[in-house]
């Protein structure tokens, strides 16, 4: 059989390894190969692509380094197809906000616009189980923050809620997302001080709207859980830029303040 002819997108300028590696992710869909599938050897590889040996394991590195295939040594061992975990695909997606900071305006701009549509698709699918667990994530940001550290451990828990909302959906999409979002928000808060000190108006909402949430989705009243989880959204985006505002004005150089 002929070596597969691996086109090249000049306006990408892949290397020769880079190349490769896309082919080999083309061939695992195209062949629809599932996690655990052992991939060809690297002769065969070799002969496929018509390649030297160095730049087929180049082209391995390269998706091992993307979570896509996974190399075991010894018996039974080889190159295998490997799915990419949620927490990881977050990992790295976070790693590009490292530098990329968004705003506080940024992350609420796709929260407003995805979390009530996704509360109003659960309301009446929920099971009581998955009800209580929902309640159980609101009691554990139940008690006053008394410090800085306990309003930042409550704000995370408040989070939390989001996150095992979006887990909940049956739209693998969605979920990932809008729990990237909350992570993505928490992540800003801690790192920008906005949790500096406690604020007892952003927490009791925040109760507020989520005691009434879930009893909205235990009536199955999606229009109800829609409008509270928007008027959550933009209660929680108002008090966050509060905060923001503060802290800035808490820094600026005594000049600037008079």
């Amino acid at each position: 059989m002929p070596p597969v002819t691996i086109r090249s997108t000049p306006e990408a300028r892949q290397s020769r390894p880079q190349r490769v590696a896309e082919a080999i992710k083309q061939w695992v869909v195209d062949e629809g190969w599932e996690p655990g599938h052992r991939l060809p050897s690297e002769a065969a590889l070799i002969a496929r692509f018509g390649m030297a040996k160095g730049t087929i394991r180049e082209a391995i590195r390269l998706l091992e380094a993307q979570g896509l295939v996974r190399s075991r040594t010894g018996p039974g061992g080889g190159v295998f197809v490997h799915q990419v975990s949620e927490a990881r695909a977050a990992a790295l997606l976070g790693n590009y906000f490292y530098f990329v900071r968004p705003s506080i305006d940024d992350i609420y701009q796709l929260r407003a616009a995805l979390e009530p549509e996704l509360a109003a698709s659960l309301a009446g699918r929920l099971s009581a189980a998955q009800l209580d667990r929902l309640e159980a994530v609101i009691a554990e940001s139940a008690a006053p923050a008394a410090s800085a550290e306990e309003e930042a451990a409550r704000h995370a828990a408040s989070l939390r809620f989001h996150a095992t909302l979006a887990e909940m959906s049956g739209n693998p999409l969605l979920r990932f997302v809008i729990g990237f979002l909350a992570e993505l928000l928490g992540e800003a808060t801690v790192n920008r001080g906005l949790h500096s000190g406690t604020d007892p108006e952003l927490w009791q909402s925040g109760q507020d709207y989520q005691t009434r949430l879930v009893a909205a989705l235990r009536a199955g009243d999606a229009e109800g859980a829609r409008a509270v989880l928007a008027a959550h959204m933009q209660t929680a985006h108002r008090l966050m830029k509060r905060q923001e505002a503060a802290l800035a004005k808490r820094f600026l150089p005594e000049r600037a303040r008079r």
